[in-house]
């Protein structure tokens, strides 16, 4: 590999950091959605929460924009997480 200027560097490396932090939040995250799937699927509740969806939406896009990140980007990438989750509560609830 070439020379890279220090910056570059110091700065890949920041991001590499934090990649590593976002990748153990999200396992975090998951581990108490699928304790919230095994509640609902014991309480015969449905996978999906539209109320609660809807609410985690929007304070997410407030959040996004007090720390100046794109609501759009956040709300997407939020959506895709519901998503997935939704499919992991699914899967619980039916684990045929």
């Amino acid at each position: 590999m070439s020379d890279i200027p220090p910056d570059l560097a110091r700065l890949r490396s920041s991001i590499d950091n934090i990649d590593a932090a976002l990748v153990h939040l999200l396992a975090e995250r998951f581990k108490c959605t699928q304790a919230v799937g095994e509640l609902k699927a014991e309480m015969g509740m449905p996978p999906a929460d539209p109320g609660r969806e809807e609410a985690q939406v929007a304070r997410l896009k407030a959040l996004a924009d007090d720390a100046g990140l794109d609501p759009r980007f956040a709300e997407a990438f939020l959506n895709f997480i519901i998503a997935e989750v939704i499919h992991h509560h699914e899967r619980i609830a039916n684990p045929d």
